[in-house]
C-alpha cells in the first residue's frame, strides 16, 4: 500500500512539474493560453497547454471581464472551483491523457535538479512581498470605490455584538462569585481556590489561550469561520455554567467559556478593519469599542437587576438547585448567540480571500459592498467596475493528496498537524528581522497598560467594598450580659455581637440574622424554629435542653460551644445564599455601571480625532493623563471619592486602549494581522493576572505601592509608544 502511495505519488509530482515547466517556457514567449473543452458526454473539462507563437490568451468566462496583462502569472484563480490551474492540469491532462511533450518534459525533470527548474525561496519571498504591495493599493482603490454605507454599519453592529460579547464576559465572574460561594457550599479547604477565582482570574487565563489560538487560527482558515467557532465554544459552556452544581465544574465551564470568547478582540478589529477605507479606518475602529462598553453596561444592569433578587429559584430536592445568579449568567450568554446568529449573514473578509488566491471569491464579495452602499446612498445605477484584483502568489503544497488515503482520523490528524505547523511558523514570522522591532515595541506597550488598566480597575471596586466593609464594622452593636427569658425573637437581628449573655426558655422563631455574633453565652431550654442566617457564629456557647427545628445553623457555626441534651430536626438542606451583602452587593454593580458608563466621552473624543491628530499622539497622551491621574487616588478616602476617580481614570484611559487597537490592526500585514493581534492580546491577558493579583494584594494596607507601580508602568509605555511608526494615512498592508 505505501509503495503504491509512493509511486502515485511521484507520478503525480512528475505531472505538475511538467505541467509547470511547459507553463513557464510559454510564458517567456507570448504568454499563456488556456482552452476549456467540455466534454458533452463525461462533462469534464481538460486543460491543455500549447507553445505556438500565434495564439493568443482567452480569458475565462465568469465574473470579471476585460484584457489581462500577461506579466501576471496566475492573474485569474479558480477558486470557485475549489482548485488552481495547476490542479486542474493535475486532473484533466495527466490522469491517462497524453501529452505531446510528455516524453520531453520527463526527460527534463529526471536530469535536471528541480531546484533549476523554479525560482529559489528567496525569489519567491520577493514576488510574493510585491504582490502583497500592489494587491494593498489595489485594494485600497477598490474600497474607495465601494464608499462607506450601509454594508460596513450592518457589520458594524454584527461585530459589536462579538465584542460586546467580550466585555461581557470579564464581569460575570466576579459578579456571580459571592453568591456561587454560598450555592455551592463552597468548604474552607476551597478557600484557596475562591481566592484566585474571585479575582476573575480563571476567565482571563481562559481569554489568554483564546486569544492565541483563535488568532493564529484566523489567519489560516478565515476571519469568518473562525468567529463563528470561537462565539460558538463561548455560548455552549457559558450556557453549561449556569446549570451545573459543583464549583470546579463551574470553573472549568467559564474557563472554556473565557477560551472561546478570547478570540473575538484580534478577529473582529482585523475583519472589520479590512471593510474600511483608510481614511475611515481610524475613526470607525474607535466607534467599534464602544460595544466593549455597552457589554459592561449591560453585565453590570442585568446583575443589578437579578442577582439580588433571590426569590428568582427553584431547586429539585437538595441536589439541584437554580437561583437568581444562575439566571444573570443565562442572560449573559444572550450577546454571544446574537452575535451567531448574525454573523451568519455577513461574508467572508475579501482581502483574506485574496491574499488566499481566491480572486473570484473576493470579486465577489467586494460587488456586493458596492452594488449595497450605491443603492442605499440611491445610486443603484453604477456598476463595480473593477474587472481583475491583484492575488498573492501561492507556496505549493501537495497536503490534499494524503486526504484520499489512511483512515479518516489518520487525515485529520495530518491536516490538524499541519495547520497546527502553518499556525506557528506564521507567528515566529513575527519575530522575523522585517517585523522583530516592532512586535518587541507592541508587546512592551501591551504589557504595560494592561497591567496598570486591569490591575487598577480591580483594585478600585475592592477597596469601595474594603471602605464599605470598615464602615459597616464600625456601625456593629455590641451588648453584654443581657439576660433574657420566656421572650420570642421574630425579627430580624444584624450587625450585633452579645456578649455573656444568658437565654432562659426564649424562642427564636422565623428569624434572619444577619452578621450577628453571639460569645460566652448560654441557652437553656431555647426553641430555635425556621432560622435563616448568614455570617452568624456562635463562640463559646453552652446549649442545654435546647431544639433547633429547621434551622441552617450548621455546625461550623458551632465554634468552642458545648451542645448538652439539645436536639437537631429537618436542619435545611442545600447551601444559602449570603444575603448579608445585598446593599454591598447593589453599590458593586452600581460602581461598574458607573465607571463602564464613563469611558463613553472618551470613546467619543478618540473616534473624532483618531484620524485627525494620528494614533502615536492619542496613545501616548491618553496614556500621561492617566498617570497623571493615578496621584489623586492618595485623596481617595471615602466611597464617593474613590467611584469619582473610577469614572476619571476609565474616562481618559479609554482613549489609548481605541488607539492601540488601531494601531495593532494597522502595524502589520494581512496575513499576519490576526495572529499578532491575538498574541499581544494574550500577552494583555498574562499581563491583568498578574496586575490583578498584585494590586488587590494591598487592599486595605497601603495605597502607595499600586500608585506607584500604575504610574510607573503607564509613564513606560507612553514613551515606548512614541518611538513606533505612525500608520495614519496610510494604506492597510
Amino acid at each position: 500500500m505505501d509503495e503504491a502511495f509512493r509511486d502515485r505519488t511521484a507520478f503525480i509530482r512528475g505531472a505538475k512539474d511538467i505541467a509547470k515547466e511547459v507553463k513557464r517556457q510559454a510564458a517567456k514567449k507570448v504568454g499563456k493560453s488556456v482552452d476549456k473543452v467540455q466534454d458533452e458526454y463525461t462533462k469534464r473539462s481538460y486543460t491543455r497547454f500549447e507553445e505556438d507563437d500565434d495564439d493568443d490568451y482567452q480569458p475565462q468566462d465568469g465574473y470579471y471581464r476585460g484584457d489581462q496583462q500577461n506579466d501576471e502569472e496566475g492573474a485569474s484563480s479558480d477558486a470557485t472551483e475549489g482548485h488552481d490551474e495547476d490542479d486542474e492540469i493535475y486532473e484533466g491532462e495527466y490522469q491517462g491523457i497524453p501529452h505531446a511533450d510528455s516524453m520531453k518534459s520527463e526527460h527534463l525533470t529526471e536530469s535536471q535538479p528541480i531546484a533549476s527548474e523554479f525560482k529559489d525561496f528567496e525569489d519567491l519571498e520577493g514576488e510574493r512581498k510585491k504582490d502583497k504591495e500592489e494587491l494593498a493599493q489595489q485594494y485600497e482603490m477598490i474600497l474607495q470605490e465601494c464608499g462607506h454605507g450601509r454594508f460596513q454599519w450592518t457589520l458594524y453592529f454584527v461585530l459589536g455584538l462579538a465584542l460586546m460579547a467580550d466585555g461581557v464576559e470579564v464581569f460575570v465572574v466576579g459578579f456571580v462569585l459571592p453568591s456561587a460561594e454560598k450555592d455551592m457550599c463552597l468548604s474552607d479547604s476551597n478557600k484557596g481556590m475562591l481566592v484566585f477565582a474571585v479575582l476573575g482570574l480563571i476567565v482571563y487565563l481562559g481569554m489568554m489561550v483564546g486569544a492565541f489560538l483563535w488568532g493564529g487560527l484566523a489567519d489560516k482558515i478565515g476571519r469568518r469561520q473562525c468567529l463563528l467557532i470561537c462565539l460558538s465554544v463561548n455560548s455552549v459552556f457559558a450556557f453549561f455554567s449556569s446549570f451545573v452544581q459543583g464549583y470546579g465544574t463551574f470553573l472549568f465551564c467559564r474557563l472554556f467559556s473565557g477560551v472561546g470568547i478570547g478570540g473575538s478582540i484580534p478577529i473582529v478589529f482585523s475583519f472589520f478593519s479590512e471593510f474600511l477605507a483608510q481614511e475611515k479606518r481610524g475613526e470607525h475602529l474607535s466607534w467599534l469599542c464602544m460595544f466593549w462598553m455597552i457589554g459592561g453596561i449591560y453585565a453590570s444592569a442585568m446583575a443589578w437587576a437579578i442577582i439580588p433578587h433571590y426569590g428568582w429559584s427553584f431547586q429539585m430536592g437538595s441536589a439541584y438547585q437554580f437561583h437568581s445568579w444562575r439566571v444573570f449568567v443565562l442572560v449573559c450568554a444572550f450577546p454571544s448567540v446574537a452575535a451567531i446568529a448574525a454573523l451568519t449573514t455577513m461574508p467572508e473578509s475579501p482581502r483574506f480571500y485574496l491574499e488566499n488566491g481566491k480572486h473570484d471569491e473576493a470579486w465577489m464579495i467586494l460587488k456586493q459592498v458596492h452594488d449595497t452602499n450605491m443603492k442605499a446612498k440611491g445610486h443603484p445605477e453604477r456598476v463595480f467596475s473593477v474587472t481583475h484584483i491583484k492575488t498573492v502568489k501561492q507556496e505549493d503544497e501537495l497536503i490534499e493528496i494524503q486526504a484520499d488515503t489512511g483512515s479518516w482520523h489518520r487525515r485529520w490528524m495530518v491536516r490538524i498537524m499541519t495547520l497546527g505547523h502553518q499556525v506557528w511558523t506564521n507567528f515566529l514570522q513575527c519575530f522575523s528581522p522585517e517585523y522583530r522591532r516592532t512586535t518587541l515595541m507592541m508587546m512592551a506597550v501591551w504589557f504595560t497598560m494592561s497591567f496598570s488598566y486591569y490591575g487598577l480597575t480591580v483594585w478600585f471596586p475592592d477597596m469601595i467594598k474594603y471602605l464599605q466593609n470598615k464602615e459597616y464594622a464600625s456601625r456593629t452593636k455590641v451588648f453584654y450580659r443581657e439576660k433574657v427569658e420566656h421572650f420570642t425573637f421574630n425579627f430580624t437581628l444584624e450587625n450585633q455581637i452579645h456578649k455573656n449573655g444568658e437565654y432562659f426558655n426564649d424562642k427564636f422563631i422565623g428569624l434572619k440574622m444577619k452578621s450577628v455574633v453571639f460569645e460566652d453565652s448560654m441557652f437553656e431550654e431555647c426553641y430555635f424554629e425556621d432560622i435563616t442566617s448568614s455570617n452568624t457564629f456562635f463562640k463559646n456557647c453552652t446549649f442545654i435542653s435546647t431544639l433547633f427545628y429547621n434551622t441552617d445553623l450548621f455546625e461550623y457555626k458551632f465554634i468552642n460551644s458545648k451542645v448538652i441534651n439539645s436536639t437537631f430536626l429537618h436542619n435545611k438542606e442545600g447551601c444559602q445564599l449570603d444575603f448579608s451583602d445585598e446593599n454591598n452587593a447593589y453599590m458593586i454593580y452600581f460602581v461598574s455601571f458607573l465607571g463602564t458608563l464613563a469611558v463613553l466621552p472618551g470613546n467619543i473624543v478618540s473616534a473624532l480625532l483618531m484620524d485627525k491628530i494620528g494614533r502615536l499622539r492619542m496613545l501616548a497622551g491618553s496614556s500621561v493623563m492617566s498617570c497623571i491621574s493615578c496621584f489623586f487616588l492618595s485623596f481617595g478616602n471615602s466611597e464617593s471619592a474613590m467611584i469619582a476617580l473610577l469614572c476619571l481614570f476609565g474616562g481618559v484611559s479609554i482613549a489609548s486602549w481605541n488607539a492601540l487597537d488601531v494601531l495593532t490592526v494597522e502595524l502589520y500585514p494581512s496575513d499576519k494581522r490576526t495572529t499578532a493581534f491575538g498574541f499581544l492580546n494574550a500577552l494583555c491577558k498574562l499581563a491583568a493576572v498578574l496586575g490583578i493579583s498584585i494590586f488587590t494584594s494591598f487592599v486595605g494596607i497601603t495605597k502607595a505601592v499600586p500608585i506607584l507601580l500604575a504610574s510607573t508602568a503607564l509613564a513606560a509605555g507612553s514613551s515606548l509608544a512614541l518611538k513606533l511608526p505612525e500608520t495614519r494615512g496610510q494604506v492597510l498592508q
